[in-house]
């Protein structure tokens, strides 16, 4: 780590602690050549998501948490239940290779299948593009099995 005061490549960490929930390190540094100190944060870099329409963008929790927003409008759930699946798929986007949309909204299905089944066909006619009642039909059954 360069220092930003002097250039000089001689930086040791002082102090080091888990912000914004874990998902990031703060460390305080000084430097060896002038001795003025700076803090440095580390951060995971976003996973990236390959679109269907093979498009590559950084994974958003924002949009995770968007969609199943709308699914679950005006639905009776515990407190924490959208937080829990955000990080849930959040955690399985994880990692160095790309990961496609359609595994991430398999994995919201996944999670709305045994939370709220309204919110789940909710999720899945906007996911799936259903065109007519005949589809929702479809997936009902397959809730059932």
């Amino acid at each position: 780590m360069r220092c930003p005061y002097c250039s000089a490549k001689g930086t040791r960490v002082i102090d080091s602690r888990r912000v914004e929930d874990g998902s990031s390190v703060r460390r305080r540094r000084g430097c060896d050549s002038c001795g003025n100190r700076f803090t440095t944060y580390e951060r995971v870099e976003a996973a990236i998501v390959t679109k269907r329409d093979g498009r590559a963008e950084p994974f958003s929790p924002e949009k995770v948490r968007s969609g199943l927003e709308r699914a679950l409008v005006d639905r009776p759930l515990p407190a924490g239940t959208i937080d829990s699946i955000v990080r849930q798929v959040e955690a399985a986007a994880a990692g160095p290779e790309p990961i496609s949309a359609e595994v991430i909204g398999h994995t919201v299905l996944g999670r709305l299948k045994g939370v709220d089944q309204v919110a789940y066909l909710r999720f899945a006619s906007v996911y799936k593009e259903f065109q007519e009642a005949a589809d929702f039909e479809a997936e009902m059954a397959r809730l059932d099995d």
